[in-house]
């Protein structure tokens, strides 16, 4: 059984030793996924698994039993104490499976956006890992730009997420998303969200929309780290972020689907 782990830093995995420390070897990944680890706590493990999995079996390797073998010592691994941001890979090239240990960066409650409208530089956007380093590039200017987050968009210039966040935004009491026709990345917080406004009543529409349609209205970005964070501030372009009505109802709610890791 692999012990816990209880240092950050990167760890490879084999069945004949699970987890140990090791470097990474270069080339782009494959596939990743991340979530907020609290105190052994974590929201929508389940499906963070799920799509890994499911992403490891579109690149056609490892095979699904050995991805699941590696899932249940990763857990095993994960520290029940403190706040983590831990990712899991799978490396291009080796198809080695590796866990990824990193502190928790700052939860913040809202987000400032660079409103210019970034091309999406994905070649691989439905599948989380070959792109990181792509939008850690289009981060950084976002971050020269005075903002945490830019606004990916499509040729025909309709908004399709964030960097690292997908995007919503509300329409009088509708809750709107990009429709699913465009490059989307199907985010596990985006999903709760979704579920949990259909079981409430919400409305909830797939709309068209560019930039500009968004300005003066309740914008949230949505991701396993931050939750819910509406947009408080757009920068390099004139608009406004619309008053954050119902992003404190639901950042309560969401923070309330934390649960305890798996034991096995």
């Amino acid at each position: 059984m692999t012990p816990p782990a209880i240092a950050e830093g990167l760890l490879t995995w084999s069945p004949e030793h699970g987890l140990v420390p090791g470097q990474a070897h270069g080339g782009r990944l494959l596939v990743a996924d991340s979530w907020l680890l609290r105190d052994g706590r974590v929201r929508g493990f389940d499906r963070h698994r799920d799509r890994f999995l499911r992403s490891c079996g579109e690149c056609g390797a490892p095979a699904p039993a050995r991805v699941a073998d590696f899932w249940r010592d990763m857990t095993r691994a994960l520290p029940r104490t403190g706040e983590w941001f831990p990712r899991v890979e799978l490396a291009s090239g080796s198809l080695e499976l590796r866990l990824l240990l990193r502190p928790a960066p700052a939860i913040t409650a809202e987000v400032r956006v660079w409103a210019a409208g970034q091309p999406d530089p994905r070649t691989v956007p439905r599948r989380k890992g070959p792109d990181l380093d792509a939008l850690t590039r289009v981060r950084g200017r976002a971050a020269n730009a005075g903002a945490d987050e830019a606004v990916l968009i499509a040729p025909s210039g309709l908004v399709l997420e964030a960097a690292n966040s997908s995007l919503l935004w509300w329409e009088d009491d509708t809750l709107c998303l990009p429709p699913p026709r465009l490059p989307l990345l199907a985010g596990v917080t985006l999903a709760l969200v979704q579920e949990r406004a259909a079981r409430s009543g919400v409305q909830v529409a797939h709309r068209e929309r560019s930039l500009a349609e968004l300005d003066g209205r309740e914008v949230w970005l949505v991701n396993a780290l931050h939750g819910i964070r509406p947009v408080a501030a757009w920068t390099g372009r004139p608009m406004t972020p619309g008053p954050a009505v119902h992003a404190p109802e639901w950042r309560t709610w969401l923070d309330g689907l934390m649960e305890p890791l798996p034991r096995d």
